[in-house]
């Protein structure tokens, strides 16, 4: 929680800790009382700040509002989307003092999985802040682009088309297993065109900034969160079968090493859903994407 100054006196790191929470998920009223409770055992000095979130999206505006001012420790108390939101909140603040971090309570939490974790108030207290990697992903040409950012994960293809089915078909992981055997027999391939004019056909396409993903298992060996690079992962159109294989080995002996790249560029040859960090969106046939490493951009607790 602190570390010396200049003249040998105690020096804060943190002027605060700023929870940002969907009070809706079940369980969550517990679950904030739990750690603020355990904040103030631990960090008794450090004042705590809860921030509700009252739409989807509001998390993106709190952390944005409370990244501006001052150096706050922001957590994320959600899954990847949820702390998806946070991220982007600080990164609209140019040379923002914020800290992040994530306390996995959500549906997918792989960006927490991924990262080594500590108890909160035991973090606070001596856990080093780090700066890690961030994957910018660009949509359209300017002046009309649009930038986007994503701690762990962009998949295009069989992870948001998966993502889709979860949603419709229930949580839980038989309903899950269902929607994902369901998903895998309505896969269609999608078609991109590289910056060199050639068009390629995939099945499935991922790029990764972390090696792990909760639903797929491990996607790659050699993934790094501060290496300036991302991993691309991608399965050309080959059929069902291939692609069933392809999941069967991810959440068993994992895929292996994959190529890493500090950008990849292409548009879209139809329209097609891209997932970001588990939230899904629908790019128009024709967009042009650019998608880079932001080395070091995030302060992480």
């Amino acid at each position: 929680m602190t570390a010396s100054g200049p003249n040998g006196a105690p020096e804060a790191r943190f002027d605060r800790i700023v929870l940002v929470f969907n009070p809706g998920k079940p369980g969550m009223t517990a679950r904030i009382s739990e750690l603020r409770r355990e904040l103030g055992a631990g960090t008794p000095d450090l004042q705590v700040d809860l921030l509700p979130t009252e739409f989807a999206g509001h998390a993106r505006d709190l952390a944005r509002t409370v990244a501006a001012t001052g150096s706050p420790l922001i957590v994320s108390i959600s899954g990847d989307g949820g702390y998806n939101e946070v991220v982007n909140g600080v990164m609209d603040v140019p040379g923002s003092k914020a800290v992040c971090t994530v306390v996995a309570a959500g549906n997918a939490n792989d960006h927490h999985r991924s990262m080594p974790a500590r108890p909160l108030p035991e973090a606070v207290r001596d856990q080093p802040v780090r700066r890690i990697d961030l994957l910018r992903i660009t949509f359209g040409e300017e002046p009309q682009a649009q930038v986007h950012y994503a701690h762990s994960y962009i998949g295009f293809g069989l992870t948001p088309l998966m993502a889709i089915g979860i949603e419709s078909g229930g949580k839980g992981k038989i309903l899950e297993l269902v929607s994902v055997a369901r998903t895998l027999s309505h896969l269609s391939p999608f078609e991109l065109v590289r910056a060199d004019g050639a068009i390629a056909r995939f099945d499935s396409l991922i790029l990764a900034n972390i090696s792990r993903m909760a639903k797929y298992g491990t996607v790659s060996e050699t993934a790094g969160p501060d290496d300036g690079r991302f991993e691309v992962v991608t399965l050309p159109h080959s059929g069902r079968w291939k692609m069933a294989l392809m999941t069967l080995r991810a959440v068993t002996l994992g895929l292996g090493n994959q190529p890493s790249v500090s950008s990849y560029e292409f548009s879209t040859r139809d329209a097609v859903p891209c997932q970001i960090d588990g939230e899904v969106r629908h790019l128009p046939a024709a967009t042009h994407v650019l998608v880079e490493s932001a080395k070091s951009a995030l302060a992480v607790l």
